[in-house]
């Protein structure tokens, strides 16, 4: 098969596609061939050299795809999966490919009124969103919640899925052509980070309840000060580097708590219970149209380099698509 290969850490100038061997498939595992695929900041950092596939894992990059299921693995029969079933996954790599390996536990199907295309949209985001807003942030109707970087591929998920719980949503974002399509999505308190101050923004709003934060170290301080009173940060992400002096005494009289979490190193187990928790609750919000998947622009597969430039330079809204 052919597959987007790192042939040395650097640039965009480094993806190049590649004829590779086929994937093995394992005990559990289902063999799909890919339609489509989304790209990801944790590709980038891969291709970068400085986020490498956990044990196990594929070499190529991708987090999710879509497409259909080639051969059903060993171990697999009975879980109700069946040859040509059309499908999305959650992946630890390998979507940058035509082919690719994927435990029976970390497929969806593409949900009723979404195309084959788009449904590679949906798992990353989907899984990352339900499982930080829910699991770990504990999100109720009624609460405020910021998202940092509305504008991104899990931003714009979780503005229409904290809408869908009942919540009040602000974001940030770098361009009021952002603002105004998070606040299409239910956004209702939007601040431009490279004008505005979110801190002084939330406080006036009476703090956010949870925030959900990709930048990490340059934004801790402003972070704790924008929450209300029992507030949750949960860090999915260090685009603002991974280090700075936190202050426990406000941590402490205002009772706040303060967790960071990553999707793709997850055990298999935890992926599945993540996978499964979407199907449940939030699959039945994009079936019925709650929520859609936001797709900025579709590239061929082997304009990845190109996909990678948008996705740095922040020129897009929503999921950048790698197609067929």
């Amino acid at each position: 098969m052919h597959a987007i290969t790192i042939t040395e850490p650097g640039g965009p100038d480094v993806l190049a596609w590649s004829e590779v061997p086929d994937p093995v498939v394992r005990e559990g595992e289902v063999l799909v061939d890919v339609a489509a695929t989304a790209v990801n900041r944790a590709d980038v950092a891969q291709r970068q050299g400085v986020y490498p596939p956990p044990p196990g894992g594929s070499e190529y990059p991708g987090l999710e795809c879509s497409g259909t299921i080639a051969e059903l693995g060993p171990g697999t029969d009975g879980t109700g999966w069946s040859v040509g079933d059309r499908v999305c996954a959650l992946l630890t790599g390998g979507g940058y490919a035509e082919r690719v390996a994927v435990p029976v536990g970390q497929l969806l199907p593409v949900p009723r009124g979404v195309s084959l295309t788009d449904a590679a949209a949906l798992p990353e985001v989907a899984c990352t969103v339900w499982s930080n807003l829910v699991m770990v942030g504990g999100l109720r109707a009624g609460q405020t919640v910021l998202v940092h970087g509305g504008g991104s591929g899990v931003g714009t998920f979780a503005v229409q899925f904290a809408k869908a719980l009942g919540a009040r949503v602000a974001v940030t974002a770098g361009s009021e052509e952002k603002l105004e399509r998070c606040r299409e999505l239910g956004a209702e308190i939007t601040v431009n980070y490279r004008t505005g101050n979110f801190t002084e923004v939330l406080r006036a709003e009476g703090g956010a309840d949870l925030i959900l934060d990709i930048m990490g170290g340059s934004y801790l301080d402003a972070n704790l000060r924008s929450l209300a009173t029992n507030g949750r940060l949960v860090i999915i992400g260090l685009m603002g580097g991974g280090a700075s002096e936190i202050d426990l005494g406000r941590m402490l009289v205002k009772r706040l708590s303060v967790q960071a979490t990553t999707l793709r190193s997850r055990p298999a187990e935890e992926k599945a219970a993540i996978v499964s928790g979407v199907l449940e609750e939030v699959w039945p919000l994009v079936e019925e149209g709650t929520i859609r998947p936001v797709v900025d622009r579709e590239l061929s597969i082997e304009d990845a380099a190109e996909a990678h430039r948008v996705l740095e330079s922040s020129a897009h809204t929503g999921k950048i698509l790698l197609t067929r």
